[in-house]
């Protein structure tokens, strides 16, 4: 085997894991989840989510990526207890699961790009979606955004990842600023911004059991946690860095590029008398596209923020397809190159059934968020703080000078309130998912 890749430098490692945060979670899945969860009174459980479970979280993870140097599965063996390596195959498999129906979205946003520029959706935004959304169109789309992801993650770590997410990263933040501000200019922007920014406390507090699981989920994927990925970028981490730091930085990145998301999308969605709390996974490629058929330039704005979305799903479906290939490259003597196109048909097979009916592409999105996310994150954190506990704590200390108490401040917070949190979200997961009425798991059957 060949010796084990690193980063270039630390910059390098901190545009690779915003890229990941940065993904189709934020401009995607963000406005989509605060539509269908309450507008406003959902950002106010994310971002409390992020704040005191998604950060703790994901010190967590790089704490155990960076001392062990391993991939997530091997990581935990590395660390003296192999039994724990089942929590690293848990977590490779929520972030492979996610990234097959997750493959599907990047499909249809190629085809929104190119739809964009022939202004082949503008008659009828909503049937051009039914038409590409599921079935051989949307298998086509699934297919050549997997030979994307493959092909950059086949160039390395250095080469591939970092090379390609030092490009997209600040290409979405300026390009997603300058829509931003041309949505303020739209004629329902007021409208867009009270609803995403003036929580009614009333309906957060009524609807909490149902928008809890899906906002600390949603801080969860955001910042790619439960899905071994922070854990395998870490791994590539030089011992110098401050993972503290570095971390406040994902986070805080993260946050305001989601913040962005919404100042863009619900101003369009107002302005064109979209109402929200209707709208479901087609939010961005119907509500949104239906503004760009009305516009003046709309074919140029259609392909600008559509080919930004693409390099945030580009950015993120990396990372999920590394953390396989990673744990491959480590344990079998096989080119990076194989590895990568076997992982993507391995990717392409399990997507099949979320690209041929949204039925089902709705519940891998439901598993994941309901189940598979809060108990992988939930394992982590239990084996960081009780398990390692000062050994987690000693490695988040190295690299950085006058953290003080910081350490036994993080360890407690993550011992107690981080997993009482993650519980909590659990069980009105497990309740959403199987025992409230239509319950989702068994809505396709």
């Amino acid at each position: 085997m060949s010796n084990r890749a690193t980063w270039t430098s630390r910059v390098g490692f901190l545009v690779a894991a915003i890229g990941s945060a940065v993904g189709l979670g934020n401009i995607w899945q963000f406005p989509f989840k605060t539509a269908a969860n309450g507008g406003a009174a959902f950002v106010v459980f994310y971002l409390l989510a992020v704040l005191l479970l998604g950060f703790p979280a994901l010190l967590a993870e790089f704490a155990i990526g960076r001392r062990t140097k391993a991939n997530a599965i091997d990581a935990f063996e590395e660390m003296g207890h192999r039994s724990w390596r089942v929590v690293g195959a848990l977590s490779v498999l929520t972030g492979f699961w996610i990234l097959s129906y997750y493959d599907v979205v990047g499909g249809w946003v190629l085809r929104y790009m190119i739809g964009s520029a022939t202004g082949a959706y503008f008659d009828a935004p909503g049937q051009y979606f039914g038409t590409i959304a599921s079935g051989p169109e949307a298998i086509l789309g699934q297919a050549v955004f997997i030979g994307l992801v493959v092909g950059i993650v086949a160039l390395g770590v250095a080469d591939g990842i970092e090379r390609a997410t030092k490009v997209m990263v600040p290409s979405i933040v300026l390009l997603m600023i300058g829509l931003a501000a041309w949505a303020f200019t739209l004629g329902g922007a007021a409208e867009g911004y009270a609803y995403f920014l003036s929580p009614d406390f009333g309906d957060l507090l009524a609807n909490a059991p149902s928008v809890i699981p899906y906002a600390v989920s949603q801080a969860f994927f955001t910042l790619s946690l439960g899905m071994a990925i922070m854990i395998t970028y870490a791994s590539y981490v030089g011992e110098d860095d401050s993972l503290a730091v570095d971390g406040g930085v994902i986070v805080v990145s993260n946050t305001l590029i989601g913040v962005l998301a919404g100042l863009v999308v619900f101003p369009i969605m107002f302005a064109i008398g979209a109402d929200p709390t209707q709208t479901t996974t087609d939010a961005l490629f119907v509500a949104v596209a239906s503004a760009f058929a009305q516009l003046p330039l709309g074919n140029l704005l259609g392909v600008v923020f559509f080919g930004v979305v693409l390099m945030a799903a580009l950015s993120s479906a990396i990372s999920l397809l590394e953390v396989l290939v990673a744990y491959a490259a480590d344990n079998y003597d096989v080119a990076r190159t194989r590895l990568a196109v076997a992982a993507g048909v391995l990717l392409f097979l399990l997507g099949l059934p979320s690209a041929w009916d949204t039925a089902w592409f709705g519940w891998f999105d439901a598993v994941a968020y309901n189940l598979f996310l809060p108990l992988s994150v939930l394992f982590v954190v239990i084996f960081v703080s009780w398990v390692i506990g000062r050994e987690a704590v000693d490695e988040l200390r190295r690299g950085t000078t006058g953290a003080g108490r910081f350490g036994s401040v993080w360890l407690w917070t993550t011992r107690i309130v981080v997993l009482v949190g993650i519980l909590v979200t659990l069980a009105f997961g497990v309740n959403e998912l199987f025992l409230a009425e239509n319950a989702a798991f068994f809505a396709p059957f």
